[in-house]
């Protein structure tokens, strides 16, 4: 098969790296293969089956990590995903003719990245929690009336998890991508988590007197088929279904922000975003989010080095769309 000298055939090892491919089900395999011997022997060139967008990034001993761009018409969306090597039958291109890779992946394995849920978190934190501690300002009936008020906030958001712990609180919320052949839609709303800093910031200035920043990310959550939270049925066990990429960058950033920020790298900001997160905002056409601060920081479940973009709450709401 791709037996023809006009053919690019890759292997898994040496998939092409950081450069736009495509993702295709392996049943299109010999019709792609025929179209393109069609093509050229001087036939129109004949589109087949259905593409997903892609970029391969690193090729790992049983997987690739890929960036896959489940919507780039009306924002432009990345998402970090594993290929499995079990899942890759073909890589395929064509140079001579301007083709792009295709890379043919198993039918099981395609269908499920479009079916699967995937996840925004967001990490909100209290400033100065420690001075207001040791100067009393901190009664358990401040305590209460912020629960309480997080509570009503929480009603409006049905969809997110508010998860309070110490002077944290961490939301949560599950996303599709959507199915042409299901009835799963896109889903994917990461706007309204700057809305919600935003109503935490008046919650927390109101009931405790203090600022909050927020970390945000976005992505693969390895609990994909499970609900935002599990609680035991004897009610003393929470898990929060989270483990993921998204999950282990918020507290990378949130490491990095507060190393920078006392090696004086930065200033202090509301809102830490991962550049995929902020990237997929869906800003007004005349904002350069282009121009915004970005800092390095080291992923830990990644092997390069990604950023995070310092930003004020009310000036990203008032770019947005």
């Amino acid at each position: 098969m791709f037996d023809h000298e006009k053919f690019d055939v890759y292997s898994f090892e040496d998939t092409p790296l950081n450069r736009d491919c495509y993702i295709i089900d392996e049943v299109y395999i010999k019709e792609y293969e025929q179209s393109m011997i069609d093509f050229f022997n001087g036939k129109a060139l004949e589109s087949v089956g259905y593409v997903g967008f892609v970029a391969p990034r690193k090729v790992h001993t049983n997987s690739i990590e890929l960036s896959w761009y489940p919507n780039i018409h009306t924002r432009f969306h990345e998402v970090v995903i594993k290929l499995p090597k079990e899942a890759y039958i073909k890589c395929v291109g064509c140079w001579q003719c301007d083709e792009k890779p295709h890379i043919f992946v198993k039918s099981g394995w395609l269908k499920g990245i479009y079916l699967r849920l995937y996840s925004v978190f967001a990490l909100v934190d209290a400033i100065g929690v420690k001075e207001a501690l040791q100067d009393g300002r901190l009664s358990r009936e401040k305590l209460i009336f912020l629960r309480d008020e997080v509570d009503k906030l929480s009603k409006q958001y049905i969809d997110i998890s508010f998860i309070s712990f110490a002077d944290s609180i961490l939301l949560k919320s599950n996303w599709s991508v959507g199915h042409y052949e299901s009835d799963v839609q896109y889903t994917y709303k990461p706007e309204v988590f700057i809305e919600i800093v935003k109503e935490l910031q008046s919650i927390y200035r109101n009931t405790l007197g203090l600022s909050v920043y927020a970390v945000i990310t976005q992505g693969s959550n390895e609990y994909y088929d499970d609900p935002l939270l599990h609680i035991s049925d004897t009610q003393n066990h929470i898990c929060l279904n989270s483990l993921g990429i998204p999950f282990a960058e918020l507290m990378a950033i949130q490491n990095t922000v507060r190393s920078s920020i006392r090696m004086k790298i930065h200033e202090p900001a509301e809102l830490y975003m991962d550049k995929l997160f902020y990237n997929s905002l869906k800003f007004k056409f005349r904002f350069d989010k282009q121009k915004g601060n970005k800092y390095t920081y080291r992923a830990k479940m990644m092997d390069a080095d990604s950023f995070y973009y310092c930003g004020q709450c009310q000036n990203i709401l008032d770019n947005l769309e």
